[in-house]
């Protein structure tokens, strides 16, 4: 019976594994799944989230990642400490890429539910948010992107593929580094 335990829950992790690496596009580098032989990841499919009113954002929709541009984004949450410590450098790497693509924070909290809208926009004035920010209620970007802890951050190029995808706190230069890998320098 130990067995048939044993081989179903190793099977389970490949199931798991293998829906990852669809979701995202391939296996991670750290796998072994780097591009080989020039093939790309597949594209992320573009998903519409409601944006927030609050400094530098607009209240309305935003579809990530954005059809035919670079698009950044850092995915937080209003209760993550390194979140919130990150914010600076998130900042300053927003002020270097200036439009060159567009830069987006989302959160996967209940948003309108279990936490309010002036809770998020709180957070966002108190740790100096100046980009557009959105509400992913139903973790959909955050599944198709793979995101499993917070702070991550992706940035996809214009054809909607992950160009690097990175979880934790981050510097300026590293920030700025990941953003170029999408704008193919």
């Amino acid at each position: 019976m130990r067995r048939r335990h044993l081989l179903a829950g190793l099977a389970s992790v490949g199931v798991l594994g293998g829906a990852g690496a669809v979701a995202t596009g391939g296996v991670p580098d750290a796998l072994g799944g780097g591009e080989a032989d020039g093939d790309a990841p597949a594209p992320v499919e573009p998903v519409t989230l409601d944006t927030i009113e609050a400094p530098g954002s607009r209240d309305g929709e935003v579809t990530l990642p954005a059809p035919d541009r670079p698009t950044f984004v850092d995915f937080f949450g209003t209760w993550c400490p390194p979140c919130a410590e990150q914010m600076p450098d998130l900042a300053a790497a927003h002020d270097r890429v200036g439009d060159e693509v567009l830069f987006v924070s989302v959160t996967t909290e209940p948003v309108g539910e279990a936490v309010s809208e002036e809770t998020v926009v709180e957070w966002w004035h108190e740790n100096d948010g100046d980009w557009l920010v959105a509400a992913d209620v139903s973790a959909e970007l955050a599944a198709r992107l793979n995101v499993g802890s917070y702070p991550s951050a992706r940035a996809v190029d214009a054809s909607g593929r992950v160009r690097w995808a990175t979880s934790g706190t981050h510097t300026t230069e590293e920030f700025v580094a990941g953003i170029e890998r999408a704008l193919d320098r």
